[in-house]
């Protein structure tokens, strides 16, 4: 079931997070941070999953992101399965964060989820921007399609893309960063474990 469910939580709403994980291997620096680090989320409404808050990406932070990936992802694994790091941890997180460039790793976590929001609109084959919609209706053709996935894990993985379908996708408010991301989308998907191509 990984290799069908892309990072589509970050366009859906975090409520679809776990959804998104599943593709994102679980020792890759992003998916850690974005599965088990508390993300920089504005409020949503009661009912709704809190909306990631976008900011205009810059060519430096995503270099600093892939960069600190090998980092990250060694500190990641450290993490305890409630997501409460101890304070030895958080501190690690912090200079660790702060030695690629960021203000902080919330300020990491924030460029770490709009990435995510990017990527998960990103059609894998063409390697072009078409929306989280488009990319969950080609993933549920391909699970729908799979002769190898026994009939549990597909019931699963259909369930979990229906149900991601489901929810809104907000809007990509700084454009720019769909070029970004698309320029940098084989070493983003690279570190993000994304191993559906």
């Amino acid at each position: 079931m990984r290799e069908f469910i892309r990072p589509v939580a970050v366009t859906l709403g975090i409520v679809c997070l776990s959804a998104s994980m599943a593709v994102l291997s679980t020792d890759s620096a992003l998916a850690q941070a974005m599965q088990k680090a508390a993300p920089a989320q504005a409020a949503a409404p009661a009912g709704q999953p809190p909306a990631v808050k976008q900011i205009a990406l810059t060519d430096k932070q995503i270099d600093g992101v892939i960069a600190a990936a090998k980092d990250m992802d060694a500190l990641s694994e450290k993490m305890p399965d409630n997501g409460k790091p101890d304070p030895k941890l958080t501190a690690q997180l912090e200079a660790t964060a702060k030695k690629y460039g960021f203000a902080s790793y919330d300020d990491y976590n924030s460029v770490v989820d709009n990435i995510g929001l990017v990527m998960s609109g990103i059609d894998p084959a063409t390697k072009k921007y078409v929306g989280g919609t488009a990319v969950i209706k080609a993933q549920i053709a391909q699970v729908q399609a799979d002769k190898k996935m026994s009939a549990k894990d597909k019931k699963e993985a259909l369930d979990d893309l229906n149900q991601a379908a489901k929810a809104p996708e907000p809007t990509i408010e700084n454009k720019g960063n769909i070029d970004l991301v698309v320029k940098n989308f084989d070493k983003l998907a690279a570190i993000m474990g994304d191993d559906q191509n």
